[in-house]
């Protein structure tokens, strides 16, 4: 069992995930976006699509879901950088700002966390493309919203989105979202009848 200290030591961690709910997606200013999502609304639905793909693809959902949901923490401590900066700055690797973040926390909690990171960092396993792929084609369908809501700007996101996926499963629901319209779910979902049961 952890010690008190390691314990106030995990209790700061997740007061410093907390900021991923504060600090936005930067890049989406470039594209004139002035309210975009947080770090936190990234995170969510990049695990919810990861764990999608490894089903799709014969990968362990739950764990391509962890791998998304810890992919952007280092973002606490250096931000959402867009990729235009990170041509002009030499970065600590996103390692090693886990192993920072993570120092003095229970050793299971830290053991973990660091595992987890390296697994995505490594792009090795298929949980890990699937995780890398999800934090893409996240990206993607936010581009596709954006520009749903007006804004014209948001096309290179798509093609860098696309260009970089890997998995097949990947590349066809990107097909699939670029083909469709954002809403079409709510609009299949009011044409289905009332399920038995259920006051509507």
């Amino acid at each position: 069992m952890a010690d008190e200290t390691e314990f106030s030591q995990l209790a700061g961690f997740l007061y410093e995930t907390g900021l991923m709910k504060r600090y936005k997606r930067t890049g989406w200013h470039i594209a004139g976006i002035n309210n975009p999502e947080s770090i936190a609304d990234h995170s969510f639905r990049a695990g919810v699509i990861a764990a999608a793909l490894a089903a799709l693809e014969g990968a362990d959902p739950d764990r391509a879901a962890l791998l998304a949901l810890f992919h952007d923490t280092q973002e606490t401590r250096i931000t959402d950088i867009p990729y235009v900066a990170k041509r002009y700055l030499s970065a600590t690797s996103n390692e090693e700002v886990t192993a920072d973040q993570v120092s003095g926390l229970p050793a299971a909690v830290a053991d973990m966390v660091g595992r987890v990171v390296g697994e995505y960092e490594a792009k090795e396993s298929l949980e890990a493309r699937c995780a890398r792929d999800a934090d893409k084609l996240e990206c993607l369908l936010q581009a596709v919203e954006y520009r749903a809501q007006g804004n014209t700007n948001t096309q290179s996101w798509i093609d860098t989105s696309l260009a970089a996926l890997q998995t097949t499963s990947a590349k066809r629901l990107a097909e699939e979202a670029l083909r469709a319209d954002s809403l079409d779910w709510m609009h299949t979902a009011l044409e289905r009848p009332v399920l038995p049961g259920k006051s509507g």
